[in-house]
């Protein structure tokens, strides 16, 4: 028995690796097929299993994702790292944590805190004022809702407030509602209002975290940097990798963030600084680094001149070769966070619940 475990639990590690883009490729399966693997796989208290099922099968067919076991134990690992299967989590004090957001927001562009406790008195759509609402909102997609009655409602609203919304991300993957709207384009559902109302329903919320997870292309070996990337956006550990061969190509310490470039600046980040004293050796000039580096956000990166120079140079200097991932060093910053997270601690959590997943899926 512990014999047949063992062998169980090897044969799910040997499949650890699925996430990255070089999956083994298993048969074509049935919708039916797929789905009851699905509800096979979620946690035991899980309530509308087949709902589930039906809605994670759909976001992979409509996206063209293959439907394999390491896909779905990945979804299924974030989804229970960030909600634990509800499509719109309570969070707890959210109505305090909003308040304290609005007002730290308003300080920031000069708007008087008076001016906001004012607007707040305003009756709202139900009758109630929006601070009351505020204060008895218990999930995201209620104070999200909440927030567009009010600046529609209140005079100069959207004037004042229209970038207030302390919501960004929301749903059973909490994807970012930035993301989602930039990727609605091919959408299978009729929309309910409008994309960012779609994210807190459990199809929307599911469509788009697997579009965010598993929709697009990676050379990445282990699924663990694929969770990573979740938490700190495309590439981040694959951009982390390259910084960290920078720093021993050219002895410059650098944050491993995954940031190449400063996209709200003319001027270079430190990164792009430190690539630029290596520029002789690279034998490229500077408007062609950040050229180059730009592409940080895809995975042609890869093939260019300056990321294959680069490791080149910092592989002489250490006299072995380095990681093309690693995990980046990145401290979570969120109204919603209490205590100090880590991208690393979150790919890591999931990366567990991943095994666990495929370990079960070796033993059906």
């Amino acid at each position: 028995m512990r014999f047949n475990r063992w062998m169980i639990s090897v044969a799910a590690l040997m499949a650890l690796a699925g996430c990255g883009s070089r999956q083994a490729q298993e048969p074509e399966r049935q919708p039916a097929e797929v789905k009851k693997q699905i509800v096979q796989l979620l946690p035991v208290k899980t309530a509308d299993r087949e709902g589930w099922a039906n809605d994670i099968y759909v976001a992979f067919a409509a996206q063209q994702i293959p439907s394999t076991t390491q896909n779905i134990c990945a979804v299924l690992a974030v989804t229970e790292q960030e909600s634990t299967f509800q499509a719109d989590p309570p969070v707890p004090g959210l109505g305090k944590i909003a308040r304290q957001e609005i007002n730290r927001r308003a300080a920031k562009v000069h708007i008087p805190e008076l001016l906001v406790d004012g607007a707040l008195q305003v009756r709202s759509s139900n009758g109630k004022s929006y601070s009351d609402r505020l204060n008895a909102a218990r999930s995201e997609k209620e104070l999200s809702g909440i927030f567009d009655d009010f600046i529609g409602m209140v005079p100069l609203g959207k004037t004042l407030f229209g970038d207030f919304n302390p919501v960004h991300t929301g749903g059973p993957m909490q994807v970012s509602i930035a993301f989602a709207q930039a990727n609605a384009r091919n959408y299978p559902y009729t929309v309910d209002g409008s994309i960012r109302r779609e994210v807190f329903s459990r199809r929307g919320g599911m469509y788009f975290g697997i579009a965010h997870l598993l929709g697009y292309p990676v050379s990445y070996t282990e699924p663990l940097y694929r969770f990573a990337d979740f938490n700190a956006g495309w590439y981040a550990s694959r951009n982390a990798a390259f910084q960290h061969a920078v720093s021993r190509a050219s002895g410059i310490t650098l944050a491993l963030d995954g940031d190449l470039i400063l996209h709200d600046s003319i001027l270079p980040g430190s990164t792009e600084r430190a690539v630029r004293t290596l520029g002789k050796s690279l034998g490229m000039r500077n408007p062609t680094i950040h050229d180059q580096l730009a592409l940080g956000d895809s995975l042609a990166f890869e093939d260019s001149k300056l990321y294959k120079r680069v490791f080149e140079l910092a592989e002489q200097a250490e006299g072995k070769p380095l990681p093309r991932a690693l995990l980046p060093g990145i401290v979570l910053k969120s109204p919603k966070i209490t205590r100090q997270l880590t991208t690393a601690w979150f790919a890591k959590r999931v990366d567990e619940r991943y095994r666990r997943c495929m370990v079960r899926a070796a033993e059906r």
